[in-house]
């Protein structure tokens, strides 16, 4: 039996193990801010207990401590484990953590998550890159994960996930905007059911998720609109779409405080 390791019980990592589990993996997990043993997930208390017997260890901890949380696990893997980051996070980011990885011995893998966790679960399509990306592929595809290996270091598939962002996160507070322009004047509704049809199949669903997605998740989508704007300006293409994406999450934190 794969014996997999999840650090981070948040939304997304309990989506993971439950998913794992059923399909066969044998799970544990390591949070030292959640407790989520009542939904059946074996978490244990320890960072090491929890990667040492580990064949792949999923990191879903956020942006901001993926490498600290890497370098305080990579020295407890055994050797051969895979250290498969999924955190959004920015190029350079995922290259610290291989770097770090590489100095221990370790494989890493760079896992772009393509959808929210929240809709597919462990179902939610996959893109890595890095040097254990290929084997990554072979152990996770058994348990019904849709994950594609593309060439590439680590970091990689990161940059490709923000591209997705400053489209997906754009088109997000362009409803939202286009929305409250047309709640002022009265005519929301029709504004909502022109865009869902534009939208095609599902349309009207795409338009909720979009909206309350932004809201709910704002902290976390501004630091990843950050990092996909901060990947526009080194490319040297135009970034005016990406800035005003910016400035509309930061509205949104603004009004929290």
């Amino acid at each position: 039996m794969t014996d997999i390791a999840i650090l981070g019980l948040g939304e997304a990592g309990r989506h993971y193990a439950e998913g794992l589990a059923r399909a066969g993996a044998n799970v544990r997990g390591y949070d030292p801010f959640q407790n989520v043993r009542e939904l059946g997930i074996d978490q244990r208390d320890g960072l090491a207990d929890a990667v040492g017997d580990a064949e792949v260890v999923l990191s879903l901890v956020g942006a901001v401590p993926a490498v600290e949380v890497a370098a305080d696990a990579l020295p407890h893997l055994r050797a051969g484990a895979i250290y498969a980051d999924l955190n959004t996070a920015a190029p350079r980011t995922k290259q610290e953590i291989a770097r770090l990885a590489e100095n221990l011995g370790a494989r890493m893998a760079d896992v772009a998550v393509l959808a929210p966790v929240l809709r597919a679960g462990h179902r939610t399509a996959l893109l890595a890159s890095g040097p254990a990306a290929e084997s990554l592929v072979g152990i996770l595809t058994p348990f019904g994960v849709p994950i594609t290996a593309i060439a590439g270091a680590a970091g990689e598939a990161a940059r490709l996930k923000l591209l997705r962002s400053v489209f997906m996160k754009g088109l997000a507070t362009l409803v939202i905007e286009s929305l409250g322009a047309a709640r002022a004047s009265g005519s929301e509704q029709w504004l909502r059911d022109l865009i869902a049809d534009e939208l095609g199949a599902g349309g009207d669903g795409l338009v909720d998720r979009l909206v309350s997605g932004t809201y709910e998740h704002a902290p976390r989508r501004e630091h990843e609109v950050r990092d996909a704007l901060a990947e526009l300006e080194a490319s040297g293409q135009p970034s005016d779409m990406t800035r005003a994406t910016l400035a509309w999450f930061e509205r949104i934190l603004a009004a929290r405080d």
